[in-house]
């Protein structure tokens, strides 16, 4: 009698999810078409082009194309500067997600805890950060560490640390230290704004909880909070490893194309300069493509955090 007041009831429901499914579909195909047209002819073009031999003559049609297969890849896997290039690129996304996560959820446990005032004071100076253009903060960030002119030496100069003078663009951990604190500056309000979600989202009930069995603010925040929230930290890491990766602007601008002698080059400045300063376009695709494949990888890792994640938001 129980089973049979029960199994109608199931009927509806995957009818329901089943609506919702066609629902979404419908509601997602306009943007699909969109995306599919801007970006399905250019990374044809990007693949085809690969395995060709293409440089400026072929570009400007002074001589033919040849056929090489997986030549640029081989020739491209076989050289040592882009292993290095490679290794330095992960690096440098590395420091720059983990920096972003630490200061963005750090400011957004703060901003959960202060009165209104200060809390909006912070989430301007944040959207203040994260509306500037890459460029427009690159030179900012340059003018304020510059040599001889900049805010910062003379700052540590006058306090008496030995930074007159100093070059802060020079070294390769300096430039690259430079270039990742202001990728943090322009990231954490992603990861502040989505994580403030997020810890508002948290009953009031259990803090109040954890407030009453005299749990400090850090204990409540590192057993709580974080735990609950860590559907949304992981897709904001995800989010932040693939902008980071790919980071152009702020390398090619703060340390002048690459730094001395390549220093500081990452995959996407390495790519530029192989296809058109070297004029390789082949091999330039190529680092492309390959640059591609890994952060498909790491967007399938995003779908499917959020896929985990669906039944808590």
């Amino acid at each position: 009698m129980v089973a049979q007041q029960i199994r109608p009831v199931a009927v509806p429901r995957k009818t329901r999810r089943r609506g919702d499914g066609r629902a979404a579909a419908l509601y997602l195909a306009p943007a699909s078409v969109l995306l599919a047209a801007l970006l399905a002819y250019p990374i044809y073009q990007l693949v085809l082009i690969s395995f060709y031999d293409y440089g400026q003559p072929q570009a400007a049609g002074n001589a033919p194309l040849v056929f090489l297969g997986f030549a640029n890849y081989t020739d491209l896997l076989s050289q040592a500067q882009f292993w290095t290039v490679l290794g330095k690129t992960i690096g440098f996304a590395a420091a720059c997600v983990a920096g972003s996560l630490a200061v963005g959820t750090g400011l957004a446990v703060l901003a959960s805890r202060v009165r209104s005032l200060p809390r909006m004071l912070l989430f301007l100076a944040a959207l203040g950060a994260w509306s500037t253009p890459a460029i427009a903060g690159s030179y900012v960030w340059l003018f304020l560490f510059d040599t001889d002119f900049g805010l910062v030496n003379e700052v540590l100069s006058g306090v008496g640390l030995p930074f007159a003078h100093h070059s802060w663009t020079f070294g390769t951990l300096g430039a690259f230290g430079l270039v990742a604190a202001e990728v943090i500056w322009c990231s954490f309000p992603f990861v502040l704004v989505t994580m403030y979600a997020g810890i508002k989202g948290i009953p009031d009930e259990v803090l109040e909880a954890a407030s009453l069995d005299g749990a400090s603010t850090w204990r409540t925040t590192w057993t709580i909070v974080l735990p609950m929230v860590r559907p949304l930290l992981m897709i904001a890491g995800v989010q932040s490893i693939i902008w980071d990766f790919k980071v152009f602007t702020q390398i090619y601008v703060m340390t002048n194309g690459g730094g001395v002698a390549g220093r500081n080059l990452v995959l996407n400045v390495y790519a530029y300069q192989q296809a058109f300063a070297g004029q390789e376009y082949g091999l330039g695709s190529a680092i492309g493509v390959v640059m591609t494949l890994l952060l498909l990888s790491v967007t399938g890792l995003y779908v499917r955090t959020q896929r985990r994640s669906a039944a808590w938001l």
